[in-house]
């Protein structure tokens, strides 16, 4: 059986606050931001993760190093203070969102490239038959 662990940071980021949610499947990380704009209470954040869980777009796999978990609950709870008063996301989050923002301008400079050569092509298109019009007296 596989195991897979995921997390969720929230923290505020200038004017907004967002989220970070990060899975751990097969000793690889991939990251998805969302960005909730006023500070979400914990029923907001249980019904986005019911709701949105399964449409979020995840970044690239990066390979990461999984640790076991502390089974002393002392230090878990420990962890989870220590975690709760360290701001940001960690650099293996942050890589991997990094990937995903490189991820989608690439796919954003394919389509707007396309784009553009079907546009150069249309107005191709339109003189070409202007002055096949032209030609024939119209």
């Amino acid at each position: 059986m596989d195991l897979i662990n995921l997390r969720l940071i929230v923290y505020f980021d200038e004017p907004f606050w967002v989220g970070v949610f990060e899975r751990i499947e097969d000793g690889k990380l991939s990251v998805s931001k969302v960005t909730f704009g006023a500070e979400p209470r914990d029923y907001d954040i249980y019904e986005f993760i019911l709701k949105h869980y399964y449409s979020l777009k995840f970044s690239p796999a990066v390979e990461t190093v999984v640790k076991k978990e502390a089974k002393n609950p002392k230090r878990r709870q420990r962890e989870i203070s220590k975690q709760m008063h360290s701001t940001g996301i960690g650099t293996k989050a942050q890589q991997a969102i990094k990937m995903q923002q490189e991820q989608n301008k690439l796919e954003r400079k394919t389509r707007s490239r396309e784009e553009k050569q079907l546009e150069v092509k249309r107005r191709f298109e339109q003189k070409q038959q202007k002055k096949k019009e032209k030609h024939r007296g119209r």
